[in-house]
């Protein structure tokens, strides 16, 4: 198989094999429709190795760890069990030493397919493969996706309660360096600033004479204060008041009212037309030509939405399709950019989401780990989801060596109508994960 593939299971029990040079712990993980464990029990792993319908093999003689999946027993409500390995030592990364998995049918041994993602780099933890139920068949699907920060990372994203070790248990506190002895001060000019005198027991000398003062045009009031002098010299007469510059005028506000808009970094557009809200549902669509050289590009597109203080809500990405009971969508991952049009699409259904979700802000990550220096013809544009009519476009005329950018915002204002921003701000940052604070900061 390769990255992005998926084949029908020939089997009703299946097991996952993960091998690679180095010792790993393999994990399984049940999910819903929401992309969500129910609880940590649908977590199977090492140290809880029975969850319903799956199951935790440890790796013995012969035989390395793995993830037996019984989709007759798996329970109603989930349709998906993420497969996940991380590197048993918890430091090292899986650079140079890709795994490999295998799923073969748990009854007779037979080998249904194998996959071995592209090469890894700083990725501590990987999804490795996902069986999943589509239409009522269960197959498999290659996927390949690393994480920088372990098992963990996975765990959370996927709705897991993952306890971090306090401080005081990760290490112990370094003993406190012992004060070093004052020494014996012979006259107050010759002790250490840092040690306190006790206070002489006659009366305090008479404080210095007050300087003589400076010709008013050497001394800065400013400074005069923050040093404590006792004297200001006069200000000098207050110029006559001018009459204030007339205010800039106040642009007009860019509507839907002429049709289609061409949008510039940092422009906007109210998504009203005539006075009213125009749109019940747009459509966020991007393209991409596939690099010059070298491997393919793999760009994701995403959708973060987030609430009036900027705390994000919720993800839509490739791992999770849907949010807000399908009020956001996004069509699945594209693994090259190849072929013609749009490579992956998002489409929002304005008057279903919550009225909690204030600002929704797209951005596109380079998961393959090239810059978008190397992307040809990116493009992010904004359509009518009902006539496919493209109301707003933007292109990335001017790349940086990134890997992620955020392209645009869909901000709520108080007036109920939706205000598109073209944002075209690059960052570092591989998955949707890495852009929440960058594009929190953009709202």
């Amino acid at each position: 198989m390769t990255q992005g593939g998926n084949a029908p299971l020939t089997a009703a029990r299946v097991t996952v094999e993960v091998t690679a040079p180095k010792a790993l712990d393999v994990s399984g993980l049940l999910l819903t429709d929401a992309g969500k464990v129910r609880s940590d029990d649908d977590f199977v792993f090492f140290n809880a190795p029975n969850g319903p319908g799956v199951s935790h093999r440890p790796a013995a003689a012969g035989t390395p760890d793995a993830i037996t999946v019984d989709t007759r027993a798996v329970p109603a409500g989930i349709t998906k069990i993420v497969v996940t390995a991380s590197p048993a030592d918890q430091v090292s990364t899986f650079a140079g030493t890709e795994p490999t998995a295998t799923v073969r049918d748990a009854d007779s041994g037979e080998v249904l397919a194998t996959f071995t993602p592209p090469p890894l780099g700083v990725e501590t933890a990987l999804i490795v493969v996902e069986v999943y139920l589509r239409n009522g068949a269960w197959k498999v699907r290659a996927v390949g996706q690393g994480y920088a920060n372990g098992l963990a990372g996975i765990a959370t994203d996927f709705g897991v309660s993952v306890e971090d070790t306090p401080a005081a248990e990760a290490a112990p506190a370094p003993p406190a360096p012992a004060a070093p002895a004052a020494p014996a001060p012979s006259t107050p000019q010759a002790a250490d600033p840092t040690v306190q005198l006790p206070t002489p027991p006659t009366a305090p000398p008479a404080p210095p004479a007050a300087p003589a003062t400076p010709p008013a045009a050497a001394v800065d009031p400013r400074i005069a204060i923050a040093t404590g002098s006792h004297a200001l010299p006069p200000l000098p007469p207050a110029p006559p008041a001018t009459p204030p510059a007339p205010a800039p005028a106040a642009p007009a506000k860019i509507t839907l009212d002429k049709g289609r808009v061409s949008l510039v970094k940092g422009s906007s557009v109210s998504l009203i037309k005539n006075g009213r809200p125009f749109l019940s549902s747009v459509r966020m669509a991007l393209g991409w030509e596939p690099a010059g050289r070298g491997r393919s590009v793999d760009l994701d597109a995403s959708c973060l939405a987030f609430d009036a203080r900027h705390k994000r809500l919720e993800t839509a990405w490739f791992m999770k399709l849907n949010i807000f009971n399908g009020a956001i969508a996004h069509s699945g991952d594209n693994l090259t950019g190849g072929g013609d049009g749009d490579d992956e699409m998002i489409t929002v259904h304005l008057e279903g989401l919550p009225a909690e979700v204030h600002g929704l802000v797209f951005v596109v990550n380079s998961f393959s780990g090239q810059k978008f220096t190397d992307v040809k013809n990116a493009y992010c544009r904004l359509l009518d989801a009902g006539t496919n009519e493209e109301l707003v476009r933007f292109d990335l005329t001017h790349s940086e060596p990134r890997t992620g950018v955020v392209m645009c915002k869909l901000v709520r204002r108080p007036g109920g109508e939706w205000e598109m921003t073209a944002l075209g701000e690059y960052v570092d940052g591989k998955t949707a994960r890495a852009m929440i604070e960058p594009a929190a900061a953009l709202l």
